[in-house]
């Protein structure tokens, strides 16, 4: 079959977690199955590229303000043009603005696609509540995370299936009134992400004083990742630590915040986003502790990456991140608690990182694989939205004679 991957949230470089996704999705289907993929993400110009049984489109968009590595598809009548062109047989939307839509309308006049959406992002709480209350003050704030749930009530409920990426954002959505939802746990390359990749020089080529622990961040440096959180825990640490800090990553942060550094002299090294996985999987498996202010991780992929070099990690007691962080693999304190984040690396410096990095590790090789994620994602969720679909397609077929045809999905959009 030919499967459509749909998404919003793509970036050719200083992508996160749906990116490494879409990466992951293409290997294990190319590698493992006989089935086609195509991707469809924004780009600069329109392009398509045909390599095989895989299809890669961009539909040209503009660039996001303050989000220089993303764009936002608004021309949906391209993507529909690709869609009437391929005819998936299942299409999966893996973000939660106006494509998921566009994939709705495609199944209106095609009745037999299967569609499924990915919760990869808690967009209520993250995006609509956090910076409504910002902007206009808690009270409209709440009530535009209303809306937004709404909104996703609305949507979601027109997939065949959903799948979230814990049990935590699954009863949250079932609270929404979304109830079919699958569990999907992530992955991660075990061979790529190790220990063995360590480099004993790598600090010294960052220009990074002391003999401490080197801490480190991959992932946006911008306020929903309250990157500033880890700059503000850095001087909380004492000098005589030795710690340094490596932030990897590019955001409409990274500026503001190498000025701070600069200007305090504080040992902190941000060079910008690594697009060379390899460079990456060497910078985790060459630092410390892994460091991460996030609040809202709907699963934290960069998290069980750091966990798979060989990192415990110190982190925020909220989302994913008590499921990802057990105790005596790492330290979780409150949201915004920067003090207490800085007695966390102190705590996990003197009571033995490696051990805690060892056990770390031993923990994603025990529960964290992409075939595992994949294997249960094309049988098990995918098996489900086809089945749904076939049901459609047969009522839509079996209208009498005489009576307009409607296609079932159109009570959808009543």
């Amino acid at each position: 079959m030919l499967i459509c991957d749909l998404t919003q949230s793509y970036a050719p470089t200083g992508g996160g977690g749906v990116s490494t996704y879409l990466r992951e999705k293409r290997r294990y289907i190319l590698e493992r199955t006989g089935h086609r993929i195509m991707q469809i993400v924004p780009g600069p110009v329109d392009r398509v590229v045909e390599r095989g049984r895989h299809i890669w489109v961009e539909i040209g968009a503009k660039q996001v303000r303050g989000s220089p590595n993303y764009r936002f598809i608004m021309r949906t009548s391209a993507v529909r043009a690709v869609l009437e062109r391929y005819q998936p047989d299942l299409i999966e939307s893996l973000c939660p603005w106006v494509l998921p839509w566009t994939a709705i309308r495609h199944a209106q006049a095609h009745p037999g696609t299967a569609l499924v959406a990915g919760y990869h992002t808690d967009f209520p709480n993250v995006h609509v509540h956090r910076v409504g209350s910002q902007l206009f003050g808690p009270r409209l704030g709440g009530l535009l995370k209303r809306i937004s749930v709404g909104y996703a009530q609305v949507t979601y409920n027109q997939f065949d299936r959903l799948y979230a990426l814990d049990e935590a954002v699954k009863g949250q959505l079932g609270a929404w009134g979304i109830g079919h939802v699958d569990v999907l746990p992530l992955g991660v390359d075990t061979d790529q992400f190790s220990p063995a990749r360590r480099d004993p020089g790598y600090r010294a080529r960052l220009g990074l004083p002391g003999d401490g622990p080197l801490l480190t961040y991959a992932g946006r440096i911008d306020n929903e990742k309250r990157a500033d959180r880890l700059v503000a825990m850095m001087r909380h640490l004492p000098r005589e630590l030795g710690a340094g800090l490596l932030m990897l990553g590019d955001g409409k942060l990274r500026e503001q915040l190498m000025a701070e550094v600069a200007a305090e002299g504080l040992p902190v090294a941000m060079p910008g986003f690594v697009n060379d996985r390899e460079s990456l999987a060497t910078a985790l498996a060459s630092s410390d502790i892994y460091v991460s202010a996030m609040a809202d991780e709907t699963f934290g992929i960069s998290v069980i990456e750091a966990q798979a070099s060989g990192l415990p990690v110190v982190g925020v007691a909220s989302g994913a991140m008590p499921a990802r962080v057990p105790r005596g693999i790492g330290v979780l304190t409150e949201v915004d608690d920067v003090a207490a984040m800085a007695r966390g690396v102190e705590q996990i410096w003197a009571g033995g990182a490696a051990a805690m990095g060892a056990a770390a590790r031993a923990h994603v090789e025990q529960h964290f694989s992409w075939q595992r994620t994949f294997d249960r994602l094309v049988d098990g969720v995918y098996g489900e939205a086809l089945a749904c679909a076939q049901v459609r397609k047969r009522e839509a077929q079996g209208i009498g004679a005489g009576v307009a045809r409607q296609p079932a999905l159109a009570r959808w959009t009543a």
